[in-house]
């Protein structure tokens, strides 16, 4: 009898019914019954946003107070007893030297004795670990002559590896600054022509970009303390030039210069140079995308183009070797 009532046409056809009005039903008083999270979503992403904040401005304070405590700290007292013994301060270095370590980010006379140090340890080292490796650990694989041209060779490279160090640091820091100068620029501006001053700006673009660039929200607060205690504030935009070495910040300086000097509006040479700005980085990242299909023809010609031949070629070859 069950069976009966389950295969009956008439029982199917209203369970199906009853089915079919069930989900429109649902379906119809679905968005009446579904709350809106966006209120609550927006809420918790905004307070997600503020924690990261914290967190990047609190990390800032500390990369900030640790920077002041190495501005402070004098050079060790036998570090520079050495240096100033054997005059290496001007035999090794110069004005440039000072300015590069600053671009790297090493402010202060403790990094340059440091330098100084290296300069002379590290040939030193080198060519002592080289000449244990080629004479003791190769033995009778190179020759003597050989063994000292190779030391030679590490010694001299040893000399020139604080440059090398240098050097690199301050292209990553001047990479780090000119990927974020154009935000900084964007938001200097809505500081000028919502009515803040110079000094205000700086303060409140060093502590909104710390997030994206730590180095130049540093730059940026350093030039805040300069403006606020030079008596020439022009000297701290020049400051600030020497310390990142960029050509953007120097056409900003310099507008912002001559912007005090004349009189002229701040706001108007920042939307510009901001524009200007933006446009070069656009500009680069459109040349690095137009490098990059000549970059990777060589890697597929190497790598992906034998896998596809042996991929298309084998199945016939091996139905080649079948038959044969």
């Amino acid at each position: 009898m069950v069976i009966a009532d389950l295969i009956d046409k008439q029982n199917i056809i209203a369970v199906l019914t009853m089915i079919a009005v069930t989900g429109t039903l649902y379906t119809l008083a679905q968005p009446f019954l579904e709350r809106d999270n966006l209120k609550s979503r927006m809420k918790s992403v905004s307070t997600e946003r503020e924690k990261i904040r914290q967190r990047e401005r609190a990390r800032l304070a500390a990369e900030k107070e640790q920077q002041r405590i190495s501005l402070r700290n004098k050079p060790k007292e036998n570090v520079r007893h050495f240096v100033e013994k054997y005059n290496l301060k001007n035999l090794l270095s110069n004005e440039d030297t000072t300015n590069r370590l600053k671009q790297a980010g090493y402010r202060g006379q403790g990094p340059l004795y440091t330098y100084l140090i290296m300069r002379i340890i590290m040939p030193v080292l080198l060519l002592v670990v080289s000449i244990f490796y080629t004479m003791i650990l190769l033995g009778d694989q190179v020759s003597q002559s050989q063994a000292v041209l190779i030391s030679l060779g590490v010694a001299i490279l040893g000399f020139f590896s604080p440059n090398i160090f240098i050097q690199n640091k301050i292209t990553k820091r001047q990479q780090d600054i000119r990927r974020a100068w154009p935000d900084a620029m964007d938001l200097m501006l809505i500081c000028v022509e919502s009515g803040v001053s110079v000094e205000g700006a700086f303060k409140k673009v060093a502590e909104e970009i710390g997030v994206q660039s730590a180095a130049l929200a540093e730059e940026l607060s350093l030039t805040n303390a300069e403006l606020s205690f030079l008596d020439d504030r022009t000297k701290a935009y020049t400051n600030l030039i020497d310390r990142t070495g960029l050509d953007a910040i120097k056409d900003t300086m310099l507008a912002m210069t001559q912007s005090e000097r004349y009189g002229t509006p701040v706001g108007q040479a920042l939307r510009v140079l901001a524009d200007e700005v933006r446009l070069q980085r656009m500009q680069e990242a459109e040349r690095k995308a137009a490098a990059l299909p000549p970059k990777l023809t060589v890697p597929m010609i190497t790598f992906f183009l034998p896998v596809l031949i042996v991929v298309i070629i084998m199945p016939a070859m091996m139905d080649v070797m079948k038959y044969m």
